[in-house]
């Protein structure tokens, strides 16, 4: 265990490194920044003594030796139009966009599971058949149009829900959350729907067809010539074994959820990273866009290596190390 911890945190330190020469090197194809800071108004002269000032003249391996050995030290650089750090302003939002994924992977997981679970077992049931037919139309569907979908139907039609913001929040030991008031809760509901909609026919999809592949096992077929109880096998020896695989792609897709809150924030006006993200691409905040990718890339490095080290623990026959030659 201890090989495998230090061998993914050498990988997940390169796969940082990669990132951030990524995230830095777009920063001249997103536009001039000193437009934004200083207007139209300032001559060209002005122009060029500003950007000798902030360093952006500089060759492209001083600028990023400049900024790395900040990073190292937690320093991202400073928002433009914030004028604070970069990491302090992705930090005041990672809270709202933490909640939206939290919401969407509980329904995710709640839906998921039993009606995946009830697809296998029963694959000539009719509510099988609709799930299954459901989940195309689920995979099909962008987030976007759920979302706009969802706001038609729930606030303008029939006026249930509310179709932006993120309503009332209260301080939870330092975290300003929505969960713990009703106008937050009801804030979340079409916001965490839109945001699961591309994952849930996904996972429904996997989980059953991983169970029936597992119900044909022989290990399985062994418990039905025992006799076991038909639930005991369903629940106990076969779904054991069939989230093997659907928690090594939960860990991806939890990162992929951050990804699409993009969208989902847009369109809800959800005050959280990714629409953080939109407005300091308008406003060519470079230093906030660049933060927030080196920020979501760190989730992805996270979760990965959290992923393996669940998956070793709940499949003993993993081997976290390099078998022994």
């Amino acid at each position: 265990m201890l090989a495998f911890l230090i061998r993914r945190l050498v990988q997940a330190a390169l796969v940082m490194f990669v990132i951030s020469i990524i995230a830095f090197s777009i920063q001249d194809n997103l536009g001039d920044p000193l437009r934004e800071l200083l207007g139209q108004s300032v001559s060209e002269k002005q122009r060029q003594i500003l950007r000798d000032k902030m360093g952006l003249n500089d060759p492209f391996l001083i600028q990023y030796g400049r900024f790395l050995k900040k990073a190292i030290h937690g320093d991202l650089g400073t928002s433009y139009f914030f004028k604070r750090p970069a990491v302090d302003v992705i930090l005041d939002k990672l809270p709202a966009t933490l909640e939206l994924v939290f919401g969407a992977s509980l329904i995710i997981i709640v839906f998921s599971v039993p009606i995946g679970v009830f697809a296998a077992i029963y694959p000539k049931h009719w509510f099988s058949k609709f799930s299954m037919g459901a989940s195309i139309v689920g995979i099909s569907i962008p987030v976007f149009l759920t979302a706009i979908l969802s706001i038609y139907v729930f606030s303008v039609e029939f006026g249930w829900l509310p179709s932006f913001g993120r309503g009332e929040t209260v301080d939870f030991f330092g975290w300003r959350t929505g969960f713990l008031t009703r106008d937050g809760l009801v804030h979340l509901i079409l916001p965490c729907i839109a945001l699961s909609s591309i994952m849930l026919p996904l996972f429904i999809r996997l989980i059953r067809s991983e169970m029936m592949e597992v119900l044909e096992s022989e290990y399985v077929k062994f418990a039905w010539a025992k006799g076991l109880q038909p639930r005991r096998i369903w629940f106990l020896h076969a779904l054991k074994n069939t989230l093997l695989p659907v928690i090594t792609v939960g860990g991806v897709q939890i990162g992929t959820l951050i990804a699409f809150t993009i969208l989902t924030e847009t369109v809800f006006q959800w005050p959280g990273m990714g629409f953080l993200f939109l407005e300091a691409v308008n406003r060519v905040d470079t230093p906030l866009i660049i933060a927030y990718l080196i920020v979501v890339g760190l989730i992805f490095v996270i979760t990965n290596t959290i992923v393996d080290l669940i998956y070793g623990l709940v499949n003993p026959t993993v081997r976290l190390t390099r078998p022994q030659e």
